[in-house]
């Protein structure tokens, strides 16, 4: 057996990434060396890019990643895509092993006519906008209209509909982009329809999410007393303690009503849209019908009623869920938007058999699902996996610097972790200067500019 160490190659350096790194550096079965690449010449996925910026506290977790970072076995390769800059095969002749870590980064779709109208948007494209996301930093919404649609009762959901509800001022010292705060200082929204298929024991969002809603200083949330009602078919779901207090607390809503706010946020459940209305070309309305619960095999389900309404808006926002994009020379799964996979290990779709030294954590590996902290046992979990597997690994001395040549060679700028820290104490500053937490640099030509300087 070579004594150097196994060459390790992480794709995607968000939660899941990170920590499989850290999971795999601080193993005392056999020395690693990890690179840990991302696509962005910034880390932290959706911690940066998706994480809301009046939840600060979440971000916290970022100062475990920085500890991982400082281990000397660790790389980072930031503004590296692969499938263009270095492909699947480039990984197989200079890594041991290799880890899907990208994530669900594309989103589902309604499947209902006028999807695609002027004003109709996903979630996702509002909330890489306004934490100045490099994908989506081009983006603009049409914030004059009254009324807004949020299709979808998770949590991305609460997010995007309490920061258009909120005084923008509580986010103007966040590290919400300043352009995002300077559009919503502008906005005329007066009222958020949140519409939930179901009832309000299968309500997705969390308890704190819906009660950050409730406590918005600039809106009243409010529920129709009907909508909460748990009938024979949700009463089982009271056993989960958090819905339980999700219906205790919206309950104590729909009791209370409005109490005079300037803003409006309105929870609509048992309702599905079933067509997006546009007048020229624009979002002018969405139809709903109203559902019934029926029981089902995993749970309660929602059957349509035959009653419709229409709510006029200008605009909608799906938040119904992320799903994965494929990836050149990774296997994937087109019904679940994932990486295919046994226990962390990539299989062949075709063949159902695994596909050696190749491993996926985190959404890429079971879908969106979970918080930050789920990511952790998960990416353990896989890495569990491939020790188990590294007996059958060919012994090889791949070499440090044989990526970084490579990259090189190719004309790709590839960011280290000593890059982003610079570019990070660059954002602080400007941050400081506004009297912001932070300011981004939220294109990847200026990041590289700030990192070149």
């Amino acid at each position: 057996m070579s004594d150097a160490p196994l060459r390790i190659a992480i794709i995607g350096s968000g939660p899941s990434g990170f920590y499989a790194a850290d999971a795999l550096l601080k193993q005392g079965s056999r020395p690693v060396a990890v690179g840990l690449f991302d696509r962005l010449p910034t880390p932290y996925g959706l911690v940066r890019g998706g994480v809301a910026p009046d939840h600060q506290s979440i971000k916290n977790v970022i100062k475990a990643y920085d500890k991982t970072a400082a281990n000397p076995n660790f790389r980072f390769f930031g503004n590296v895509r692969l499938g263009s800059d270095i492909t699947v095969d480039d990984l197989a002749a200079h890594y041991d092993q290799w880890v899907y870590a990208f994530g669900c980064e594309s989103d589902k779709h309604l499947g209902i006519p006028g999807e695609d109208l002027l004003g109709s948007h996903s979630a996702t494209e509002l909330v890489g906008w306004y934490n100045g996301h490099p994908d989506h930093v081009h983006r603009s919404f049409d914030l004059t209209s009254e009324r807004v649609v949020v299709v979808g009762v998770g949590n991305v959901a609460m997010d995007v509909t309490r920061i258009l509800a909120c005084d923008p001022n509580d986010l103007a010292t966040t590290d919400m982009a300043d352009y995002a705060v300077a559009a919503l200082r502008e906005s005329k929204v007066k009222e958020v329809v949140i519409l939930g298929r179901r009832g309000i024991a299968q309500a997705a969002f969390s308890p704190t999410e819906i009660k950050e809603i409730g406590e918005l200083s600039t809106a009243d949330l409010v529920i129709d007393p009907k909508d909460v009602v748990v009938d024979e078919v949700s009463a089982p779901e009271l056993a989960d303690l958090n819905t339980k207090k999700n219906v205790d607390y919206c309950t104590e809503i729909a009791v209370r009503g409005p109490t005079g706010k300037p803003k409006t946020v309105r929870l609509v459940l048992l309702a599905s849209p079933v067509e997006i209305i546009g007048v020229g070309g624009k979002v002018s309305a969405i139809r709903i019908e109203r559902n019934r619960l029926e029981a089902g095999a995993g749970g309660a389900v929602a059957r349509g009623t035959g009653t419709f309404e229409t709510i006029p808006c200008g605009l909608v926002f799906r938040s119904v869920g992320y799903r994965g994009a494929p990836v050149p020379g990774v296997p994937f799964d087109n019904k679940s938007g994932t990486t295919p996979n046994k226990d962390g290990r990539v299989i062949d779709p075709a063949s159902g058999n695994v596909l050696p030294r190749q491993y996926v954590v985190g959404w890429s590996k079971r879908g969106p699902s979970g918080l930050i902290g789920t990511n952790r046992g998960d990416s353990q979990l896989t890495v569990q996996a491939m020790i188990a597997d590294w007996p059958a690994l060919p012994a090889a001395d791949r070499g440090a610097d044989a990526i970084p040549a490579l990259l090189a060679a190719r004309g790709i700028r590839a960011t280290t972790y000593a890059d982003w820290k610079k570019l990070d104490a660059h954002e602080i500053a400007r941050g400081q200067a506004a009297g912001k937490i932070r300011e981004k640099v939220v294109r990847t030509d200026e990041m590289l500019a700030v990192i070149g300087k």
